[in-house]
């Protein structure tokens, strides 16, 4: 249960953050099924990115445990290192397409 919250936190908010860098910039609009799946993939891999540049981000087990033991600091971390990171992906995705369309 616990490595599911993992994977499904910063998923969840990853696709947020995705939906809405879309809708707040419609040049990065690549459109709601684009926006999503990219933000889900940026929020999962926004973790990783950010540690392994040295900054000081919630790994999978921290996330799991901080969603079991309720801590709340640990899961805001989480949620906006995922949102960001699906804004940002989402973002240049959108930008991509947009580029290749005109």
């Amino acid at each position: 249960m616990e490595a599911i919250l993992a994977l499904v936190i910063p998923a969840l908010s990853g696709a947020v953050g995705g939906n809405i860098i879309g809708k707040v910039a419609g040049a990065l609009n690549g459109g709601g099924m684009m926006n999503t799946v990219l933000g889900a993939v940026g929020g999962l891999g926004a973790g990783s990115i950010l540690g392994a540049v040295g900054m000081d981000a919630s790994s999978g087990a921290e996330m799991a445990s901080a969603a079991s033991n309720f801590d709340i600091g640990s899961l805001i971390g989480g949620i906006a290192g995922g949102a960001g990171g699906g804004a940002i992906l989402g973002g240049a995705g959108g930008l991509i397409k947009g580029m290749l369309g005109k």
